[in-house]
């Protein structure tokens, strides 16, 4: 009798042990069959609290999303389809559940105990429960949380889940054709090429003039030298205050300028190139002496005047700047 009470006393334990590790294998197996069938799996209260208990053999990601319009998350209506894409891709690359992770999603509307246990106040919330038996397990059994900013797409979501699965199967992401997206594509290619071709023999002198050629390309070196872009990429302000009540078109130094202050000098870019112009094409062609003097004149003196102010400005935006020119001093 001594000796079955010992051997009773020694196989409880075993045996409870045994139930645990045969629960978490079970329990993984029922949620894999699941995810093949529909992935991820829409979670309830209970089933949520099943999936992620302890001990488990292998890792959850869980999205906690509100995705009822009187909510008004938007963010989890944007995102739910890149998750969708990302638990589909995972589950098809990897059948035999050898990475050992279970995708799902927790409602809002289906889980309001789980979200009033964790203290959530706001939605999306990702989480990522690791294992706490087998190979793989951690010593934390804290769930790892992601974290929402800047643009959220499965890619980026695939690469934060495969730096806390070391050693196992990652499936790559893999998107669904668009078939409606491709076919509309070749309508409108086919559709724009039609049009071309039927307006061809109106589009050809367009595309072959030299002079609208001519007029677009110097409008685009006068934007671009003018400071467009740095405009576009520094967000610059359009005027500024000048600290007594005024308003300054003109920033000081040579590495910062205003909207106004670029659109000043693009015009007066614009008006010594076309003053260039008429020197150089306008006035040899002119037959009459008078009107040619005349021409030479009127823009030379636009050509000096503008030039002279143009200098004045950048003494203004760097008073040591050395270069002068009268009347504008």
């Amino acid at each position: 009798m001594r000796w079955l009470s010992l051997l009773l006393s020694f196989s409880l334990p075993l045996g409870s042990f045994a139930a645990k590790k045969s629960s978490s294998v079970d329990r993984f197996a029922e949620f894999h069959a699941a995810t093949q069938a529909s992935s991820p799996m829409k979670l309830a209260d209970s089933s949520y609290k099943k999936l992620t208990s302890a001990p488990r053999d292998y890792s959850v990601a869980v999205l906690l999303t509100a995705l009822e319009p009187r909510l008004g998350c938007t963010l989890c209506v944007e995102f739910q389809p890149e998750w969708d894409v990302l638990a589909r891709s995972w589950a098809k690359g990897d059948k035999k559940g050898e990475s050992r992770l279970i995708f799902g999603t927790l409602d809002f509307a289906n889980g309001r105990e789980t979200f009033l246990s964790l203290g959530l106040q706001s939605a999306p919330v990702l989480l990522f429960f690791q294992p706490t038996t087998g190979p793989h397990a951690v010593t934390g059994a804290e769930a790892i949380r992601y974290d929402f900013t800047g643009p959220q797409t499965a890619e980026k979501v695939h690469e934060w889940i495969a730096r806390h699965l070391p050693d196992r199967p990652h499936p790559p992401v893999s998107r669904p054709i668009n078939y409606i997206g491709w076919a509309v594509t070749i309508v409108s290619i086919l559709g724009v090429s039609g049009v071309i071709f039927k307006a061809w023999p109106w589009i050809q002198p367009v595309i072959q003039n030299r002079q609208i050629w001519a007029g677009l390309s110097l409008i685009g070196i006068l934007m671009f030298t003018s400071g467009h872009m740095f405009n576009q990429i520094r967000k610059v302000p359009y005027v500024a205050g000048d600290g007594r009540g005024g308003v300054t078109y003109w920033a000081s130094g040579f590495q910062s300028q205003f909207g106004l202050e670029t659109q000043i000098v693009a015009f007066m870019y614009g008006v010594l190139s076309f003053a260039t112009i008429s020197l150089a094409v306008k006035a040899p062609r002119t037959r009459d002496p008078k009107i040619q003097q005349l021409i030479v004149i009127v823009w030379g003196g636009v050509l000096v005047l503008m030039y002279s102010f143009l200098l004045s400005i950048f003494k203004v935006k760097n008073p040591g700047y050395p270069f002068k020119l009268p009347p504008f001093m």
